[in-house]
């Protein structure tokens, strides 16, 4: 049976450059970037501890991660005024059985 995925807001605060960069060309390999340090990633649980662990050998003590995960609810009631293209909802979430 195929796990369920779940939409995460990731955003992070990192001080370097260069960790910067490379937390985000991580983070453009599992979702899509709303902005700079603000990625919408569509995830299942495995997908996200593993990010989480490969985000966590870039950070040091002094950068700040954040990982909301997002009900179907939460989803819905998004609103995007400045480009409400920018997060469109795919309905391809079926399941075979």
């Amino acid at each position: 049976m195929a796990e369920s995925k779940n939409y995460y807001m990731i955003c992070y605060d990192i001080r370097d450059p260069k960790r910067w960069r490379k937390a985000f060309q991580l983070l453009k390999g599992y979702g899509e970037s709303l902005q700079y340090s603000i990625f919408r990633c569509r995830l299942t649980q495995r997908d996200r501890e593993k990010l989480r662990w490969e985000l966590e050998k870039i950070l040091t003590p002094e950068d700040s991660l954040l990982i909301a995960g997002l009900c179907d609810r939460c989803v819905e009631r998004i609103q995007s005024c400045n480009r409400p293209e920018a997060w469109t909802v795919r309905h391809d979430c079926h399941r075979v059985f």
